[in-house]
């Protein structure tokens, strides 16, 4: 796999040539991690002819250095934590707390923003694959597979363009599947890997997602209405 990828759009068409396996199928459900993973996952859903919907996740940085991942949280209620992180740091409980609250509120903003009334699709005997642009410590990639475990799908996949092979083997613990082309070392870094790595705003995502759902596919995929 030749890198840098140039950018997320390229890096999505080499992983969804992998994907390619699972078209066709009328169980399957594709969700962007926004925002970076909303283009990769509207790639892989245009390749598969798949519904595209979201997973609301949302890192738990820790203060005063950001890009260290404590844990992560994601929609209905899910927390997941670095043990080795918050022992080795000895980052109090209160810290987490502190932190998981600004990042569920971000999280509310974005579910407000993206989704509006949308109901949430229904992850009850689906095969869903969670895309992403790129993996570091894992960490939200965690959380996104415990909110959707929460429910019965038939199978989890990870689908990522670029990642660690230790993140990748840890992962393969607790998805079905990890398919990741690019497992460079040494890893410092997502945007490494990119020429292109610029921020996704909050206006692509609700582009690519109202492109996505005014043309859905022809199978007709079911909703749960919110609570």
């Amino acid at each position: 796999m030749r890198l840098p990828y140039t950018n997320r759009i390229e890096a999505a068409r080499a992983l969804a040539v992998l994907l390619t396996p699972y078209a066709g199928r009328t169980d399957l459900l594709v969700l962007g991690l926004p925002r970076g993973g909303v283009p990769v996952a509207y790639e892989i859903a245009q390749t598969l002819e798949a519904p595209l919907d979201l997973m609301l996740v949302r890192k738990l940085g820790l203060p005063g250095h950001a890009e260290l991942a404590m844990g992560a949280i994601a929609m209905g209620g899910i927390r997941v934590l670095n043990a080795k992180v918050v022992e080795e740091l000895g980052v109090p409980a209160a810290v987490i707390d502190t932190v998981a609250a600004a990042e569920l509120r971000e999280l509310q903003r974005r579910e407000r923003l993206y989704r509006g009334d949308r109901p949430m699709p229904d992850f009850d005997g689906q095969c869903v694959i969670l895309g992403d642009d790129g993996l570091a410590t894992g960490a939200t990639m965690r959380a996104a597979i415990a909110a959707v475990r929460q429910h019965t799908p038939t199978e989890v996949l990870v689908a990522v363009p670029v990642a660690p092979a230790a993140t990748v083997r840890s992962l393969r613990q607790e998805a079905d599947d990890v398919i990741c082309p690019a497992t460079p070392e040494p890893f410092f870094g997502i945007g490494q890997w990119y020429e292109n790595f610029t921020q996704v705003t909050d206006e692509e995502v609700c582009q690519l997602l109202e492109r996505a759902w005014q043309r859905p596919p022809a199978r007709r995929m079911q909703h749960v209405t919110a609570p």
